[in-house]
């Protein structure tokens, strides 16, 4: 087998493409940066490793040892036959967006919070309105439904503000770096929900976590509470989600949602009380995102050619 490595990742700029060829002839590698999959086809059937986000890749790849995906989510790689190699492992760049996603949710929440789409539409009308009643992070009771990269660095930027409280829930009711006032386990997020105005969901995809804000959770929480989903569209029931956004009781910021592209023809589109963005909270735009990737991608290209267990391996079983 060629002891090569493949990258499939046309953002990266040639400073950070000139620290994957230093450690790829550190360990003897060969190496060939792609700018597209039908480029990298040819070289696929006899790559060790693969930078890269596309099934495309893995389902050629036949002999394969490790994919790493530039990606946090690994939805796409959970659905069978996508690996063509038996023995390929895949990783995961989690920990690399979790301060582009932070400044999103600390963007979109003031946004609803301070009316900012209102007032767009009034300067659009070239009036001069100023009477609309807004709302503060600080004082708020904030729960975040996550506790990982993401809603560790959320944590950390809203305790500026001064909320009243900043809760996690997760699965094991750690309290990660201790940045959370409290953190409960997933089975007592009924509890935390009715004392809860800003609420932000950073969750996988996972069947665990498949409406986990169901049509009941949703009717536990305080009028007006507002809602931010930046991790995977599927943990909200978006039909009940929809009915508490048109009724009034409820707010949302969504970044994701149950089906992408959101369909041109879908009521959410005009949905009241609703802020969308496209699924860009977490994208590689961001300089520092594209350099953690290729941080966390050379970490665990170390540990691979040590023989160590690699650190952002994902257990295909939980999807993450």
């Amino acid at each position: 087998m060629s002891h090569s490595i493949i990258v499939v990742l046309p953002v990266l700029e040639e400073a950070q493409r000139d620290r994957i060829r230093v450690s790829a002839e550190k360990h003897g590698f060969s190496l060939v940066f792609c700018e597209s999959d039908q480029q990298a086809l040819p070289y696929l059937p006899e790559a060790e490793i693969v930078l890269g986000q596309s099934t495309f890749l893995s389902q050629n790849a036949t002999s394969l040892r490790w994919l790493c995906t530039p990606s946090a989510g690994v939805d796409h790689f959970l659905a069978p036959d996508v690996f063509a190699s038996p023995n390929a492992v895949l990783t995961n760049s989690s920990g690399a967006y979790g301060v582009t996603i932070a400044e999103h949710i600390i963007m979109t929440t003031l946004e609803v919070f301070r009316r900012q789409q209102e007032y767009n539409e009034i300067v659009k009308q070239h009036a001069w309105q100023r009477d609309l009643p807004i709302c503060s992070i600080k004082g708020s009771r904030i729960t975040l439904l996550g506790t990982g990269d993401i809603g560790q660095e959320a944590a950390l930027r809203l305790r500026s503000f001064g909320p009243r409280q900043i809760l996690g829930v997760n699965r094991g009711g750690r309290n990660p770096k201790e940045l959370f006032d409290r953190v409960v386990q997933q089975e007592d997020l009924d509890s935390v929900l009715p004392e809860t105005d800003l609420l932000i969901l950073s969750l996988p995809n996972t069947p665990e976590t498949h409406h986990m804000l169901n049509k009941r959770r949703l009717a536990l929480l305080p009028e007006n509470t507002l809602i931010v989903n930046v991790g995977r569209g599927n943990a909200i029931d978006e039909k009940a989600l929809e009915a508490e956004l048109r009724s009034g009781r409820l707010r949302a910021a969504l970044d994701v949602f149950e089906k992408e592209p959101l369909d041109p023809s879908s009521s959410l589109w005009a949905c009241p009380n609703l802020l969308i963005t496209p699924h860009i909270a977490g994208n590689m735009t961001l300089p520092y995102t594209r350099e953690r990737i290729v941080s966390l991608f050379l970490e665990d290209l170390e540990n691979y050619c040590a023989g160590r267990p690699l650190s952002h391996q994902v257990d295909l079983q939980r999807g993450y």
